[in-house]
């Protein structure tokens, strides 16, 4: 799971941010949907891949945001 956050805030506020938000969604397939904990990972990228480069309140909404990487093996 992958936490990002918009760019509004420090570097380090944000990086914290988004990695609140991934453990955050995380626990919920843990808890609530019965996913091992081991095969979850979390990794925070702060506000360093928005999806939107503008400066408006919609735009800052989608950067606030949790990505699933769904890994598969070889």
């Amino acid at each position: 799971v992958e936490g990002h956050c918009d760019e509004r805030g420090t570097e380090e506020y944000n990086r914290s941010l988004g990695e609140r938000r991934a453990i955050g969604i995380r626990e919920v397939l843990i808890q609530r949907h019965g996913i091992d904990s081991s095969r979850i990972t979390t990794v925070s990228f702060g506000e360093d891949k928005p999806v939107s480069l503008e400066k408006t309140e919609e735009a800052y909404a989608l950067n606030r945001r949790g990505e699933f990487v769904i890994l598969r093996p070889r």
